[in-house]
This record gives structure tokens, C-alpha cells and sequence, in this order.
């Protein structure tokens, strides 16, 4: 048996290999290294448990040594939106802004936007509003 353990660790971190190969995002590398190390310390012990061992100290040790270096690779930038430049504008509520229903519309523009009110007032309609924010796609607005 303990000549296939080799065997169990190589295809082992072949799948991990591919499973790292299948995402965008750096998941299960760590562990291919790990296997990778559990199935060179088959050459040196038979034992299952001290080769389990090898494999996660020797993720662990990876994973934490890379996270932050992939933390800051994956970082990536907000692209801003043609919306962004509605920030800070001024429109008129066409129809009244209540949160708990999830209704309200603002004109900016000429353009209607679903909107919401950010401290959870009712806004009626006519009123003018400064946009402050977006969430998702509805402006959050403050009366003015």
C-alpha cells in the first residue's frame, strides 16, 4: 500500500492543479504545493501521518506567506460609470420616495432613476433632491 501513496499524492495535486486552472482567482495553488512536498516526503517515510502533516505545513506556510502578495495582485480598481457624474446633482422626485415600500423615482436630467431616500424620510414628489450616492441602481437622495 504504501507505494501508491505516492501515486495518491501526485494525482492529488494534479486535481488541485486543475482545479486552480478552471478559477479566476488564486484558490487552491497552496495545495498543490503542499501535495507536491507530501509526495517528495514519500521518498523519506511510509508513515500517511508525518506526509499529512509535511502537506499542511507546508500549504499553510504558503498560504500565509502569498496571501498578501495576491491580496494586492487581485486588488482591482472601480471603473467608474457614466452614473458617477450624477453625484452631487440636483433633480426633482417625480414620484414619492418611501424605503419601506421600495418606491420613489427622480428626474436628473430628463432621465427617471429609481431612487431611495439616505435617511430613510419620505420625499414627496416635486420636491428637489441632491443625489449623494448610487447603490446597485438607485440613487440615494437628500432633500435640499
Amino acid at each position: 500500500m504504501e507505494g501508491y501513496i505516492l501515486y495518491i499524492w501526485i494525482i492529488f495535486s494534479v486535481f488541485m492543479l486543475i482545479c486552480e486552472a478552471l478559477t479566476t482567482q488564486l484558490v487552491s495553488i497552496w495545495f498543490v504545493i503542499g501535495g507536491v512536498a507530501a509526495a517528495i516526503s514519500c521518498i523519506f517515510t511510509d508513515n500517511i501521518l508525518i506526509q499529512s502533516i509535511v502537506f499542511l505545513v507546508v500549504s499553510f506556510i504558503c498560504l500565509f506567506a502569498t496571501r498578501p502578495l495576491v491580496k494586492k495582485y487581485n486588488k482591482r480598481k472601480a471603473e467608474p460609470t457614466n452614473s458617477d457624474r450624477l453625484i452631487g446633482r440636483v433633480g426633482m422626485v417625480t414620484v414619492d420616495i418611501v424605503n419601506q415600500k421600495g418606491v420613489g423615482q427622480v428626474n436628473v436630467d430628463g432621465k427617471i432613476w429609481s431612487a431611495k431616500s439616505v435617511d430613510e424620510r419620505e420625499i414627496k414628489s416635486g420636491a428637489n433632491v441632491r443625489i449623494t450616492s448610487i447603490e446597485g441602481v438607485k440613487l440615494l437622495v437628500e432633500v435640499i
